[in-house]
């Protein structure tokens, strides 16, 4: 006996998106409104016989008329069993989506903090799970051990946080996972994915989050679909082609543009400058030049002047002086915002000193 498990999480559904501008914001949310669609899509395509999603499908307790009807509409046409574990963002209650939209039959939302079992004979599978009613969840796997059915495989669907004691979202060890019987665990919360792992005889992954949302999300994200059978498990990431937010430390002397992959008009960049330059770049020009090569742009300043700048602050002339006493300012700074103005204004002043001229 064997089952295909397509293996979802952390979908987070009208996300606001806080850090773009309007027209970018709106373009996001529809653009994580067809997640459903895209992974009803590969369900359908690799022959899956469930859909777990491992909570956080919603990202708050609201949501827009239009992404609720797609994602009730992707679900619909599927033909296979959907099973629902809401977390911390979507926790079950009156005001929750899974209260208030008209999910098909297939679809089955785990409503309880506590364990729950849908047991499918046909498959050859007992589904597990359990919903947070809350923005936390204690731990549900504490002194948990199923009771095994011979020729039934038993899989659980969490949203949980493997090694962190302590956490306020359904904290979980390996040694919990190892003697609680399940075969495989499918959990979501974090958002980075985790791959196949395995504790004791149960294999367990969450495929962190479908789509990234900051700088704290970078790179491809996806699902995972999964074979398991008595014998074993195997697991593939499968990533979504969603819009990715990459971050580039580049040298301030190099050219920048040039240094920007072929696809870079599709992403968000943070793109940090480094090095320690003679003539420091014009951040405004080049924030101009590079927002017409990527989707959105976050620009930051780490370069320093290069070590000529303090070349003559031995000197017993006024330029030295100046140079001193900048140079003991630049090492009381407080911080990064601090350092950079000391800088700038050694730069400048330096050269007013030697009577060069300087772009702002």
């Amino acid at each position: 006996m064997s089952v295909r498990l397509l293996h979802a999480a952390d979908l987070h559904l009208d996300s606001p998106f806080e850090g773009l501008a309007p027209d970018k914001a709106a373009l996001r949310r529809a653009e994580l409104r067809a997640l459903p669609g895209q992974i009803a899509a590969l369900a359908q395509d690799r022959r899956a016989d469930l859909l777990l999603l491992s909570g956080d499908i919603f990202d708050s307790l609201s949501y827009y008329p239009e992404t609720g009807a797609a994602f009730t509409r992707a679900l619909a046409g599927l033909g296979i069993d959907v099973f629902i574990a809401p977390g911390n963002h979507d926790y079950y209650c009156l005001r929750s989506p899974w209260t208030r939209l008209e999910l098909p039959e297939n679809v089955h939302v785990f409503t309880a903090p506590r364990l729950e079992r849908i047991a499918l004979p046909a498959l050859g599978v007992n589904v597990y799970g359990a919903g947070y009613t809350s923005n936390a969840c204690g731990g549900l796997l504490q002194n948990v051990r199923i009771d095994k059915t011979p020729g039934m495989l038993d899989v659980l669907v969490l949203h949980a946080e493997v090694g962190r004691p302590g956490s306020p979202y359904c904290p979980v060890t390996e040694k919990e996972l190892a003697g609680s019987g399940f075969d495989y665990a499918a959990l979501g919360h974090v958002h980075t994915a985790s791959g196949l792992r395995k504790t004791g005889n149960c294999r367990y992954a969450w495929p962190g989050c479908s789509a990234g949302r900051g700088f704290d999300e970078t790179g491809e994200k996806g699902v995972l679909f999964t074979e398991l059978s008595e014998e074993g498990c195997e697991s593939t990431f499968i990533p979504l082609g969603a819009r990715e937010y990459r971050v580039l430390r580049l040298d301030a002397g190099t050219d920048i543009p040039a240094a920007l992959p072929a696809d870079a008009r599709r992403h968000i960049y943070k793109i940090i400058l480094t090095g320690a330059q003679e003539q420091l770049p014009d951040l405004e020009r080049l924030d101009v030049q590079l927002r017409e090569m990527v989707f959105d742009l976050t620009l930051e300043d780490a370069a320093t002047p290069g070590e000529d700048l303090w070349a003559r602050a031995g000197e017993n002339t006024l330029r030295g002086v100046f140079l001193r006493r900048m140079r003991a300012r630049l090492e009381a700074a407080g911080d990064e915002a601090a350092r950079a103005l000391v800088l700038e204004a050694a730069r400048l002043g330096l050269a007013a000193l030697e009577g060069r001229e300087v772009e702002l």
